[in-house]
């Protein structure tokens, strides 16, 4: 691979940033803070992103830094079958900011990048194949099913599926959390996000969680019984667990919170394929809406800055609310 290559690899996880200079020129401070621009999710998919086109490019004898636009259009082209549009344009972004780190202008408006894109778009739409969200049925059927078992590992789960559906984190969030972010409060509990996808600043967001109707699906009691049979008085919140119910020190990941929703959904007679972390997070959007909640009283729990992308789970989620096909005599 081309030296300049190395360089757009090395500092890709700037998403976000505006460098004025070329990437040779930064301080070894200006680099980490660089580096630091975008949450950590973001970097892992842009360097997956830029070593995608890389290997591409090395593959088929093209140069992946500068590349001209007729090359990242092959490029494109060559991924439509196996890739979403979506997936190609966080790549496409992502070969952009690593030509603007090394002091390269990539123009993602040529007609060889934007007429490709757009026929990709027509061919093979865009709509995203998205995950059933875990409406507050599922996740009373699910946390029926855990009160079933014993040990510290239901105890967790049932703590994890109803603070992450009231407080409708991202999976995120959920692993992030601290003993020190819960504050237990006459109302319920208060949970402090230090830092979360919409806030990358770390100025910190409070989210209330009210107790439950009952005693079962209450995030507050659920998240108070795992603390105390765990032991857990500082340090992370949702930790590991063996098969042998003993508590691990390590934290668990965004991908150990998928694996828990699936797992407790399909004990309770539901398909785990057609579920995910993100479950958690929709699902009270979707039952919010089906309440008749306001938007904005969901919003200030989801906390979406964009209402086009909130409103599209409100949307899916009122499909059959006041539907106007169920009155008109069928």
């Amino acid at each position: 691979m081309m030296k300049d290559s190395a360089v757009g690899a090395e500092l890709i996880p700037a998403v976000a940033a505006e460098v004025p200079v070329v990437a040779p020129a930064l301080s070894v401070e200006a680099r980490a803070y660089a580096l630091e621009a975008s949450a950590l999710n973001t970097r892992r998919a842009y360097r997956a992103a830029w070593a995608d086109f890389t290997t591409w490019c090395d593959a088929t004898g093209h140069p992946p830094l500068p590349a001209p636009p007729e090359t990242v259009g092959t490029f494109l082209a060559a991924r439509a079958s196996t890739h979403k549009a979506a997936s190609l344009s966080m790549r496409l972004v992502a070969i952009g900011q690593a030509h603007r780190l090394a002091g390269h202008r990539l123009d993602t408006g040529h007609p060889a990048i934007r007429e490709t894109m757009k026929g990709i778009r027509r061919i093979h739409g865009t709509a995203p194949a998205k995950k059933d969200a875990a409406v507050a049925d599922i996740i009373r059927d699910a946390v029926a099913e855990l009160a079933k078992r014993s040990g510290l590992r239901p105890l967790r789960d049932r703590a994890l599926l109803l603070v992450g559906f009231a407080a409708a984190l991202r999976r995120s969030e959920l692993v992030a959390l601290d003993v020190a972010d819960v504050a237990f409060v006459a109302e319920g509990m208060i949970v402090t996000l230090r830092r979360a996808k919409t806030d990358q600043e770390g100025r910190g967001t409070e989210i209330a969680v009210p107790f439950g109707r009952g005693a079962r699906t209450c995030p507050v009691l659920a998240l108070r019984a795992w603390l105390e049979a765990a032991g857990i008085e500082v340090g992370a919140v949702f930790r590991s667990v063996s098969r042998h119910g003993t508590l691990g020190p390590a934290r668990l990941s965004d991908r150990d919170v998928a694996r828990v929703v699936k797992a407790s959904v399909e004990a309770a007679g539901y398909d785990p394929t057609t579920f995910a972390g993100h479950s958690l997070r929709s699902g009270f959007i979707t039952t919010a809406a089906r309440e008749g909640v306001a938007e904005r009283h969901i919003q200030n729990q989801s906390r979406h800055k964009s209402l086009p992308v909130l409103r599209g789970y409100i949307r899916r989620g009122s499909l059959f609310v006041d539907n106007a096909a169920a009155r008109v005599g069928l």
